[in-house]
């Protein structure tokens, strides 16, 4: 009864005042386009929405594969349990979705409503281009919706958000897959010769990103509010890209003219970071960038995502020594860290302990950053190596294991971590900065150049509990006494280059950058276990001290892990060895399946899925395969 009369009610009500009155009153849930761009706090939050697609940080909610780099597990500094990762061999059936006909421009508020996915596996971002068509959608908006609302300073600064996010939109499309189509306005659906037009040259995008680029840094605001993208950020991630491409043009192309003017283009980036009047510096220890919960006294970050409460991650449980790993650091990357004398350790002679790779030697004489990425004992939570990982965890979540005790479920366990993280610090634009120099040209980089950036890395503080382990800070590089690598060791790289390298291998291991940086310098040879061994071990261990293994040992791991000499010589736990010594391997370990000078197979660039090529060829319309990929459809 009490229904009936609800709907006798309704339809009074909707008689009396007018079905079509009802029906047209403005929607208080959704986004209504005629009447948003009416101020900046609607820009703002617009442009917010960008901020989890480009600024990964630790992720919402991820899993430990999703932290801040994309390839954490795939690169020569990991080795993976049993067979390593392999990078594509086939055409996929679809990769992301097809050109820029998504109405992205809606999802304001919030950003969490985007249900497109942006980053695969590996590889970067998958293809689409909804990203470019919500800057494209901001640009339009601004130039025809806004006239007499912003001021000429504001409206450029929209403006150049707008064009900064649609450039690192571009950017990150271009390294996955090269030519791509470039949009630079908002296609209606009905245009279907320019939604399905075919890729545009990688040249002519990248011209449109560098001039993007280039007004976003001059007109992007200094400071724009705390959390909030300014000049800075901007800069950081420009010096980023620009040393990408320019480096790639480099040694992919040889294109002189064109890699310069990107590798230019980063030089100026990071002196805009570099000279700005916030005065960014090296204060804090290296570990504490990673662990701590606000940004307060971090003074190199420049642009940092914080979490707590309902936002959060799983990154920091990775690191906390109670849960297993089913990866590892490999021994080509505990190799590359310098010891403390600033030598390489094949080279070093001040100290003979500097070619002993026990874990509690390593401590000792290596470059601090060694002691604040990785637990200071081998265990075998660490399957593949015994080598754990500790960077994004603070000290006090080590501590609790050092001491047998059990760690808050909500700091350190779980996916309710709440540690920060530093999306864009002064670490990486110094050495985006001095590697773009030296790409120019080696001889004209200066002492005063290197001191403002390795040098200033070797001068970061070093935490009080690693001065108790016998941490000491690295020497100063010194540019007319480098260290002397082989050329069989190093290749054609130039001494100073090598060295750039290695300190940013260092200095960003398991951030975003390792295989990023291999495919920008034709390096992806590194990651192939038949070329490189020692991608595929762990370091130096005493099975008998390995810690968390002698309950597993007896007989689960007979004949299934072993120890390798200085001359590759391997001797495999049988039972009743477990003092045996030497480079720690996993019989199960296994190298990724051939992909170098593979037919049909480009490592460097992905592959359009065959669903893509399938669509426009359904309309009509032809969508090239990549480069090095094969071209027919079938």
């Amino acid at each position: 009864m009490k229904a009936r009369i609800f709907i006798i009610i309704s339809f009074t009500v909707v008689s009396i005042f007018g079905c079509k009155d009802f029906l047209e009153r403005p929607s208080l849930t959704s986004w209504d386009d005629q009447n948003f761009w009416s101020n900046e706090n609607n820009l703002r939050l617009y442009a917010n929405g960008f901020y989890e697609a480009f600024f990964v940080a630790y992720n919402r909610m991820s899993t430990t594969t999703a932290a801040a780099n994309y390839g954490f597990q795939f690169s020569d500094n990991t080795v993976a349990n049993g067979i390593q990762t392999s990078f594509e061999r086939t055409v996929p059936s679809s990769r992301g979705s097809n050109s820029i006909d998504v109405d992205i421009s809606t999802a304001v508020p919030p950003a969490a409503t985007i249900n497109i996915t942006w980053i695969d596996s590996y590889s970067g971002p998958n293809w689409h281009f909804a990203w470019v068509r919500k800057a494209n959608v901001m640009i339009d908006r601004i130039n025809s919706e806004m006239e007499g609302v912003l001021t000429t300073e504001a409206k450029n600064h929209w403006l150049g958000i707008a064009r900064f996010f649609r450039a690192m939109g571009y950017a990150s499309l271009v390294s996955v897959f090269g030519d791509v189509p470039y949009f630079d306005r908002e296609v209606g659906s009905s245009d279907r010769a320019e939604l399905y037009k075919d890729r545009t040259p990688r040249n002519e995008v990248m011209d449109h990103v560098y001039n993007d680029f280039v007004f976003a840094m001059a007109n992007v605001r200094q400071n724009d509010g705390s959390g909030f993208v300014n000049r800075d950020v901007v800069a950081g991630f420009v010096s980023r890209w620009a040393l990408y491409e320019g480096t790639w043009q480099k040694y992919h192309y040889n294109a002189t003219a064109i890699s310069q003017k990107f590798l230019q283009l980063a030089v100026t980036a990071g002196e805009t970071v570099m000279n700005s009047s916030v005065g960014y510096s090296f204060n804090s220890d290296f570990r504490s960038l990673f662990g701590s919960k606000s940004r307060g006294g971090l003074g190199e970050v420049i642009f940092y995502r914080a979490y707590s409460g309902l936002v959060s991650h799983s990154v920091g449980s990775s690191c906390n020594l109670i849960d297993g790993r089913w990866f590892g650091p490999s021994l080509s990357l505990i190799k590359s860290f310098i010891c403390n004398d600033g030598t390489d350790w094949e080279q070093s002679d001040s100290d003979p302990e500097n070619r002993n790779f026990s874990m509690a030697n390593l401590i000792k004489t290596r470059d601090p950053r060694f002691e604040a990425t990785f637990w200071n004992y081998p265990t075998y939570k660490s399957v593949p190596t015994c080598i754990y990982v500790t960077k994004f965890i603070n000290r006090a979540g080590t501590a609790y294991v050092d001491a047998g005790l059990t760690q808050p479920d909500r700091e350190y366990t779980g996916m309710l971590n709440e540690n920060g993280y530093p999306v864009m610090r002064l670490g990486e634009v110094v050495l985006n900065w001095i590697e773009a120099k030296a790409e120019l040209n080696p001889a004209s980089v200066t002492q005063a150049d290197i001191n403002r950036s390795i040098n200033a890395l070797r001068r970061r503080p070093i935490a009080p509990e690693a001065v108790a382990l016998g941490v000491k800070a690295t020497a100063p590089l010194d540019l007319f006494n480098m260290p002397k690598t082989p050329a069989d060791t190093r290749g054609d790289i130039d001494q100073l280059i090598w060295e750039i390298r290695r300190e940013r291998r260092m200095e960003l291991a398991f951030e975003y950058c390792r295989l990023q940086d291999l495919k920008r310098w034709k390096k992806l040879e590194y990651t192939d276990g038949n070329l490189n061994p020692d991608i595929l071990k762990g370091t130096w261990v005493k099975l008998s001290e390995v810690r968390h293994l002698a309950e597993n040992w007896r007989e689960a791991l007979i004949e299934e892990v072993g120890v390798a000499d200085w001359d590759g010589n391997e001797t495999l736990f049988d039972g009743s060895n477990p003092d045996i010594e030497g480079f720690y391997f996993r019989r199960n370990v296994a190298n990724r399946l051939p992909f170098l000078n593979e037919p049909g197979v480009n490592p460097y660039l992905a592959p359009v899925g065959r669903n893509q090529r399938i669509d426009y060829q359904n309309k009509g319309f032809k969508l090239s395969q990549t480069t090095g990929w094969p071209q027919e459809l079938n």
